[in-house]
């Protein structure tokens, strides 16, 4: 069973939460804390209920004035909880496109993750934002077989909750193949299956796989296949296999490698926080023996990391 970290608040007022805001950012002092008490502590559908009647009294957008008023990273947070979960994606993914450099990391998380209708409902999000069709924008800003899976990920036409047992040593010989042979067209075969199959599919496709040639799916990309095609290609797996797991390797990676990857951190924070954040916290402190609450005090600080830790609704027995 997920869990989150962030549930609908009991007793809820969306008009004396827009009077505190509005309170704490006309302040000398922008009142950060009260910020965090507030927009961490609601769930995604309640801050934007407090975003209507925030323009309602005010005749102003919270989220001009949380960037007005805000800087850094604490602003990134802070803003990005005010986004609707699509719109999240999609504003996450024209960064990572149309940003200086493409940030392929960012592609990877987000397209290898997200069920049909979440990649529909972001498709439809990026249109209404950007004015751009986002199949068209990876087409334009990436390139070869990294982009052929993305585009097929993009497409959102996995197969949902259907098995076929008899095609699943078939699926997986030609996987296997693909691992030998590594053409363009065992490409485009390994990129198919692993983008269109259902998950249960593709869990009795890794068995077999591993019956066939001795060897785990993973091991076996990581062998044949470089590059963010590579990368792709594994995060889809794991994936499959249990997507907390996922995002606890990405976050550590992100917390750990070389500088504190803030972006994803915040990313994934906010995007699984009413998701499964709780399973991630789990997965990590089972597989890294330090808790995610943990390692982020050790690396941010101040009303950035409060916001943070208020996410990952850590205990104190987790620290």
């Amino acid at each position: 069973q997920t869990q989150g970290t962030i549930f609908p608040a009991p007793n809820f007022n969306p008009i004396m939460d827009a009077q505190l805001l509005r309170g704490a950012l006309q302040g000398i002092s922008c009142e950060k804390d009260v910020l965090i008490d507030i927009l961490t502590q609601r769930c995604n559908s309640q801050r934007l209920m407090i975003a209507e009647a925030y323009r309602d009294m005010y005749g102003r957008d919270l989220v001009t004035d949380l960037k007005e008023n805000l800087s850094h990273h604490f602003k990134e947070v802070m803003v990005g909880l005010m986004y609707p979960p699509a719109s999240y994606d999609a504003h996450e993914l024209w960064h990572a496109l149309k940003g200086v450099d493409t940030e392929e990391k960012c592609l990877i998380d987000i397209l290898a993750s997200r069920s049909n209708m979440e990649i529909f409902q972001m498709k439809e999000a990026y249109l209404m934002q950007y004015n751009n069709d986002l199949q068209q924008d990876i087409d334009s800003e990436t390139s070869g077989h990294f982009r052929d899976t993305l585009m097929n990920l993009a497409q959102g036409t996995r197969m949902e909750g259907y098995a076929d047992p008899s095609t699943a040593a078939q699926d997986a010989m030609i996987l296997w193949e693909a691992c030998q042979q590594k053409t363009g067209e065992h490409k485009n075969m390994l990129q198919m299956i692993l983008c269109n199959k259902s998950y249960q599919q593709l869990w009795m496709v890794f068995q077999e796989f591993q019956n066939i040639s001795g060897q785990d799916i993973v091991d076996a990309i990581n062998e044949c296949y470089d590059g963010y095609f590579q990368e792709l290609l594994v995060a889809i797996v794991l994936c499959v296999r249990d997507k907390p797991s996922y995002f606890a390797y990405r976050l550590y990676n992100a917390i750990h490698d070389l500088g504190f990857h803030n972006k994803t951190v915040i990313r994934i924070l906010i995007a699984r926080s009413e998701i499964d954040l709780m399973n991630i916290r789990q997965r990590y402190k089972e597989r890294y023996g330090k808790s995610l609450f943990h390692d982020i005090k050790h690396f941010a600080s101040g009303h950035y990391e409060s916001a943070l830790l208020a996410i990952c609704a850590g205990d104190a027995e987790d620290y």
